[in-house]
């Protein structure tokens, strides 16, 4: 049996209450869901989340969200290891639908399912500034050092032929 995990960040929407003409749905963590967000994200500090989605039906029982969301956040940066602080500002597409409409090929058009008649706002809002991370952060301005940089500089080899051309018959 697969164990579910509780969302730090959780506001569920119920799909079946959502108006034809749709719904925007305004979400913001407080500071527990942030601290464990952080933890679950790995970064040091969350200091906001936010986010406006609108919601509309969509297809066969199904949902679509779009919106946009707001973090203020603290990241490491992998050159020189301090923290440093940055807004990501990210837009939210992602549609639902009920499991029985659910097909493997539904699937591909990245479809996800719809669990016990609801929509998690939060846990979508999360999944969505997670994939959004900077999976190796800098510090705004920040470079590595000339060195490393200059390896990937293309380097000029001296054809085989060419140094064989230079050297004299014994």
């Amino acid at each position: 049996m697969k164990h579910k995990r509780t969302p730090e960040f959780s506001r569920p929407l119920q799909a079946d209450r959502v108006p034809k003409l749709g719904s925007t749905e305004k979400i913001k963590a407080d500071p527990e869901e942030l601290i464990l967000l952080a933890r679950r994200l790995k970064v040091p500090v969350i200091h906001a989340l936010s986010a406006e989605i609108r919601a509309t039906p969509w297809r066969g029982g199904g949902l679509k969200l779009e919106g946009h969301l707001t973090a203020d956040l603290e990241q490491v940066s992998v050159i020189s290891l301090e923290a440093f602080r940055e807004t990501i500002s990210v837009p939210i597409t992602r549609y639902f639908l009920p499991p029985g409409v659910l097909t493997e090929h539904e699937e591909d058009d990245d479809a996800d399912p719809i669990e016990n008649g609801r929509v998690d706002l939060g846990e979508v809002a999360a999944e969505v500034l997670a994939l959004d991370l900077e999976p190796y952060p800098r510090k705004p301005g920040e470079a590595f050092a000339d060195h490393i940089e200059e390896m990937d500089a293309p380097v000029e080899k001296e054809s085989p032929f060419a140094i064989l051309a230079k050297r004299q018959p014994e």
